[in-house]
């Protein structure tokens, strides 16, 4: 299962006002955030929590219209295999439409119309782990549906629909859901990206010398976004673990790095 992000965890703001209990559904519409989604987000999931932050914020504000109480979605999947507590289980979602809304929980996958707008395995992995977590813990029913289903809408996108057509069905590829030593070691370890001044700036050029990609003046603590000669190891090092290809060190790096 992937791991549950708190809502503490993802510093969410408390609900303007209280929310309507359920006490079941008949299951799960699926959504994404339409828009443009970062590719870099693949990269880096501060990224995603900041995006889980603004889309709070957002329905808050009145960005759909009307101001919510608190972010639409019961439960929010990511590309790292992460399910960060929106409004969570037993309570009555915003996102489906009038009327709609205490039928199907909602869960929204962050994944756009432009920018990452392929879903990876491990983001299919979040949602089917958000459906099973609300069936489990929100009594939530077998059906599985799309936000378009009922509701004049693009959400979830093509390729998400086509997907959920297909009864949602986990990929085959699978990943560890007990984190090893080495990511509980790299936990508080900063995301860097070109332009950073960090202390943990020189903890990365001495890791990339050790790994054989040795950055000029190893004891900088400056990533500067000028320094292009860091930018290219770092580049080349993530390139050559299927890291992608951005020039940020996050915590994948940090495990790539250390494992």
């Amino acid at each position: 299962m992937a791991q549950i992000v708190s809502r503490a965890a993802w510093g969410a703001k408390p609900p303007s006002k209280p929310l309507a209990r359920i006490a079941s559904t008949k299951g799960v519409k699926v959504h994404y955030t339409g828009g443009h989604v970062p590719v870099t987000i693949v990269d880096d999931h501060q990224e995603c929590v900041d995006l889980v932050r603004s889309i709070q914020r957002m329905h808050m504000a009145g960005g759909r219209e009307q101001p919510y109480s608190d972010i639409g979605y019961n439960l929010v999947a990511c590309p790292h295999r992460r399910v960060f507590v929106g409004r969570g289980p037993h309570i009555l979602c915003a996102a489906n439409g009038a009327g709609l809304n205490s039928a199907h929980y909602a869960v929204l996958a962050l994944v756009g119309s432009s920018g990452y707008t392929v879903p990876g395995d491990q983001l299919l992995h979040a949602i089917v782990d958000a459906i099973e977590h609300l069936r489990e813990h929100g009594d939530a029913g077998r059906e599985i549906r799309g936000h378009r289903d009922g509701f004049a809408t693009d959400c979830p996108g093509d390729r998400l629909y086509e997907w959920i057509r297909r009864g949602a069905p986990r990929p085959k590829t699978t990943t560890p859901t007990t984190p090893s030593w080495t990511e509980d070691l790299v936990k508080d370890l900063p995301t860097l990206k070109p332009g950073a001044e960090h202390r943990h700036v020189k903890t990365m050029r001495a890791l990339l010398h050790a790994r054989g990609y040795t950055p000029a003046n190893l004891h900088s603590t400056e990533y500067s976004k000028e320094d292009t000669d860091l930018a290219a190891q770092v580049a080349a090092f993530k390139k050559a673990k299927k890291l992608g290809t951005s020039t940020t060190w996050d915590r994948s790096c940090w495990v790539a790095a250390l494992s």
